[in-house]
């Protein structure tokens, strides 16, 4: 167990107090992020069905089968407790007026780099955001009590953000796990959904196959333009089903995709992952952050791509001269 008696005591005492309580995440949700904050609105809306318990930021197509978003205005927020759950720094919350609210609780299991809300639960120690939800209930003596859609989001977001628990899983991970499955969900189907792909989705893993550059210093990179978007039919989310590739090549120890982005000067979102050595500061010092293992970034010039990929092949050749 991660999360303090304190924490809990005061993150209760104003789940309690507060009519209004607005949920946000970070932009471009990834299935903990959605799963995080839609598992916490379940939670908190069945222990409290007079309350107001809203979900604040965009949709994103595929995964709109964890549940919908809710319409807000800055109206919304007056006299609200705002919390914010898997979203390290300000700068990545998804939805505007966050900052508006009478309280403000930030949850979240990345590296602490902002130190923002007026209450943070910020465990890096944890796997997910999911977790952390998980513990909050199971601690929570029936305060909030466990649901079965609340543990469908939540065992999802788990489940997408270890990897199906090949990611560095903790005896705290295994025991959110347990809680969730012993509720009424169906853990083949869940599982199913990150498993199966569509039939262009296929083939554009076909071209990551044959495109991905394996360097000498065991960094493997992988260039999306829009143009290869448009030829295999699909969106910039979608692109992430390739991106562990080079996890199963042998001798390559990080990795990177580098996604073009709209507009006439050429930019691009950068996805980091690293089975060694640690990446984050190379993320943050790009525009980004995240784990030590997974980050994202940005580069707003085939310069700055050339930069990222130089920091990456240094900090592989020092981590492979410490194996020897």
């Amino acid at each position: 167990m991660l999360i303090t008696e304190q924490e809990l005591d005061t993150l209760f005492s104003w789940i309690e107090e507060y009519d209004t309580i607005i949920i946000h995440r970070h932009v471009r949700p990834d299935p903990d992020a959605i799963g995080s904050q839609l598992g916490l609105k379940v939670l908190i809306q069945n222990a409290y069905p007079n309350k107001r318990i809203l979900a604040a930021g965009t949709s994103i197509e595929s995964l709109t089968w964890m549940g919908k978003m809710d319409d807000l205005s800055k109206d919304d927020y007056k006299d609200a407790l705002v919390i914010i759950t898997d979203t390290a720094n300000q700068e990545r919350i998804d939805g505007a007026h966050y900052d508006e609210g009478a309280k403000l609780i930030k949850i979240d299991h990345h590296i602490v780099v902002d130190e923002y809300g007026d209450l943070q639960i910020a465990y890096p120690e944890a796997t997910s955001a999911s977790q952390l939800i998980t513990e909050i209930s199971q601690r929570s003596n029936d305060r909030l009590p466990m649901t079965d859609e609340a543990s469908e989001l939540l065992y999802a977001g788990i489940v997408a953000d270890t990897g199906r628990f090949l990611y560095s899983p903790t005896p705290d991970t295994f025991e959110a796990a347990k809680v969730l499955v012993g509720q009424d969900i169906d853990t083949r189907q869940i599982t199913d959904r990150f498993s199966e792909t569509a039939i262009k989705e296929a083939r554009f893993q076909g071209f990551a196959y044959e495109n991905i550059e394996f360097h000498e210093e065991g960094v493997a990179s992988l260039l999306i333009t829009r143009e290869i978007m448009e030829d295999y039919d699909i969106s910039e989310d979608a692109t992430n089903i390739v991106l562990n590739i080079p996890s199963n090549v042998k001798g390559m120890y990080t990795w990177v995709n580098f996604i073009e982005q709209e507009g006439d000067n050429p930019k691009y979102r950068v996805r980091l992952r690293s089975k060694g050595p640690a990446i984050n500061h190379i993320a943050q010092a790009h525009g980004g952050g995240g784990h030590a293992m997974a980050s994202g970034a940005k580069a707003n010039s085939t310069e700055e791509m050339e930069e990222i990929m130089k920091e990456l092949k240094e900090i592989t050749t020092e981590y492979k001269a410490n194996l020897a």
